[in-house]
C-alpha cells in the first residue's frame, strides 16, 4: 500500500528504525500539510520524559515539557518530534537555552499562528525551575 500525497513526504512515520540522533542539530523535524488550516485550533504535546546536561556540572536535568500550538498551513510530525526532544539527552545546555531553542525550531519547521512551549524542569539544590516561551513573542500576557 502506498502512502497518500499529503504524507508522502514523511521518513520516520512508518519506518521500524530506533537510531536517535546525536543532537538536536542531526534531528530531522517533520510536517505535514494541516487539513483544517481554515479554523484555529490548539494542538497540545506532552513529553513528562525529556532530559538533557547541565552544562556546567555534566549532570542529568530532567524537565516536563508541554508544547501548545495553533497550527497554520502544517503540523508537526509526533514521531519526528520525539526523535528531536531525545536528542537533547547527550546535550549540555542551560534550561531557559533549552526551551527558547525549542521554541525556535519548532516554530520553524510550522511555521504556526501562536505557539507556547513550557519546561518544567526538576528540582536541583531545592528549587524547581519553569521556563515558558511563546510565538510571536508578545510579551507576558499569553502565558
Amino acid at each position: 500500500m502506498s502512502k497518500p500525497s499529503q504524507v508522502k513526504d514523511l521518513t520516520l512515520l512508518g519506518n521500524s528504525t530506533n537510531q536517535l540522533p546525536g543532537s538536536p542539530e542531526e534531528a530531522i523535524l517533520e510536517v505535514f500539510p494541516n487539513r483544517n488550516a481554515d479554523r484555529n485550533y490548539w494542538i497540545e504535546l506532552d513529553y513528562p520524559e525529556f532530559s538533557s546536561l547541565c552544562p556546567v556540572t555534566g549532570q542529568p536535568d530532567t524537565a516536563h515539557l508541554n508544547i501548545r500550538y495553533i497550527p497554520g498551513e502544517k503540523c508537526i510530525e509526533t514521531k519526528s518530534l520525539k526523535y528531536y526532544l531525545a536528542s537533547f539527552r547527550n546535550s549540555p545546555s542551560f534550561n531557559e537555552d533549552i526551551v527558547n531553542r525549542i521554541l525556535d525550531d519548532l516554530s520553524g519547521a510550522c511555521a504556526p499562528r501562536s505557539m507556547i512551549v513550557k519546561g518544567q524542569f526538576s528540582p536541583r539544590g531545592g528549587i524547581r525551575l519553569t521556563a515558558t516561551a511563546a510565538f510571536p513573542d508578545q510579551g507576558t500576557d499569553e502565558l
